[in-house]
């Protein structure tokens, strides 16, 4: 059943990013594109060429839509134009203008939530850096796309061929100026809802039997994939929310990662990147005298696009595995076989599961009860009552392989980070741009007061599992580098 063309039901995990959020706990993730200095790259020049290019970044003209008493999902509608005015924004970066002062300037960018009465995204166009660089901070809610879908827009903003996509049909991407009035919505929603609920028998066969599957898997493997909750020790990183945000980066040698990757048999990039997290984190517990019981654990988004898929330019196709990160085997090569280990047994769990299961039950999650669960949760700090779902999320996320331009400036560098759970103060996203890894660090400071120190011991982190250069700075949990990390 069709209102209009420019007008379609957003899809169940889409929309749990908006029963997520509540005043506290913001859902956007943010982009940094940092330019090389030039002399042509104006803010209205920047605007003008964002605006021209509309028709290839459909999400960003898409709204958020409820639904009356919240009978189901909200619908987008998607507008033929935006308002620059309530999206680009213009910045100084304060202080001598180094990164350093660029990331505090993004942390309290990230500390606002968007506004839901206009399409979720805005663009923070940041002058004065060092050297005449200028930063391009985008902001977009995680309900328009996740991290796949964000590379796949990005290829439509960025001036280089191999990262150009193929672009819609002419009347592919409708719109409409009008929003679907109350009757519309609710008879709409309703026939939607008869719909979907045809599809629920299948999917609880489908559950079942990924229960038992991995329920079976467990009883047969010797060593354990951690629970969320249950097997989460407490730390001074997890509790409740406030607003704030603080954001840090580090860049490492992506040349260097595959060195020191090739020296463990076994191990793959992101289990290097999980082994690198946990050394940083090792070293920031010891310097704050905190030595949990058990091991920290992770949760790791992963995508669940079929292979081969074509590029999607908005959405989610995202699920989440748990795993360790080994925090208490003091050996690094130990423990990065560790982390490995319960990894891959972590992804053989998810395929037993089904990785579309918990997309697929998020269609059926109740719009009201859920937010407002939700929204009481984070009211009562409740997230401070037990331990959390687990210590930090990490992923991992390939990102451009070649130079690209931005409005005719070259793009220096890029930067991504997701948003934090309630309970969870910590997220880092690693985005690798040409031949680097970028590590992005997000908090909350109340939480983690100080990230950018926690960053900085992300290169010793890497070296101690360097089996060439054994003995080198960093192999110690005592003996942190100091300063911002950049490599």
């Amino acid at each position: 059943m069709t209102v209009h063309p420019a007008i379609e039901r957003m899809e169940g995990v889409d929309a749990g990013f908006l029963y997520l959020e509540t005043p506290d706990v913001h859902m956007h993730t943010l982009k940094i594109a940092v330019l090389e200095a030039d002399p042509h790259l104006t803010f209205e020049v920047f605007t003008a060429g964002l605006l021209a290019r509309l028709e290839k970044l459909p999400p960003l003209r898409r709204q958020a839509v409820p639904v009356p008493f919240g009978i189901n999902h909200p619908v987008w509608v998607t507008r033929p134009t935006v308002d620059a005015s309530r999206h680009i924004h213009q910045h100084r970066v304060p202080g001598a203008g180094t990164m350093r002062d660029l990331e505090v300037l993004i942390g309290r960018i990230s500390s606002t939530p968007l506004d839901r009465r206009f399409p979720l995204w805005e663009l923070h166009f940041c002058e004065g850096l060092e050297g005449g660089r200028i930063a391009v901070v985008g902001k977009m809610h995680h309900a328009l796309a996740d991290g796949a879908a964000a590379n796949a827009l990005l290829g439509n903003i960025t001036d280089v061929r191999s990262a150009e996509l193929p672009t819609a049909a002419p009347g592919t991407y409708l719109t409409t100026t009008r929003t679907p009035g109350r009757r519309q919505l609710i008879r709409w929603a309703l026939h939607d809802a008869l719909q979907q609920f045809r599809d629920l028998p299948g999917l609880l066969a489908r559950t079942f039997a990924g229960l038992r599957a991995a329920a079976a898997y467990r009883r047969r493997e010797e060593h354990g994939v951690p629970l969320p909750v249950l097997n989460a020790p407490r730390t001074s990183i997890n509790g409740s929310l406030t607003p704030r945000r603080s954001f840090a980066t580090c860049s490492l040698s992506l040349a260097e990662f595959k060195r020191v990757r090739a020296q463990h048999q076994g191990v793959t990039l992101n289990d290097l990147v999980l082994a690198v997290v946990s050394g940083a984190l090792r070293r920031w517990m010891a310097e704050h005298g905190e030595r949990p019981a058990s091991s920290l654990t992770a949760g790791v988004p992963v995508g669940v696009d079929e292979r081969g898929a074509p590029p999607r330019l908005g959405g989610n196709r995202v699920s989440n595995l748990f795993t360790t990160l080994a925090t208490d085997v003091e050996d690094p090569t130990e423990r990065l076989q560790t982390i490995s280990r319960t990894t891959s047994h972590a992804k053989h769990i998810q395929d037993r599961l089904g990785r579309r299961t918990l997309i697929d039950w998020t269609q059926f999650a109740p719009p009201l009860p859920f937010s407002g669960a939700v929204r009481a949760y984070s009211r009562l700090r409740a997230a401070a009552w037990h331990p959390a779902a687990f210590t930090a999320i990490v992923s991992n996320v390939p990102g451009p392989r070649e130079r690209a331009r931005i409005g005719g400036a070259r793009l220096a560098d890029l930067f991504s980070v997701g948003p934090l759970a309630d309970g969870i103060g910590l997220n880092v996203t690693v985005w690798s741009y040409i031949d680097r890894m970028n590590f992005s660090l997000l908090a909350c400071p109340d939480l983690l007061p100080d990230v950018e120190v926690l960053a900085s011991y992300f290169p010793a982190a890497l070296a101690e599992l360097d089996l060439d250069a054994a003995g080198s700075v960093g192999a110690a949990p005592d003996s942190p580098t100091e300063g911002h990390a950049t490599a």
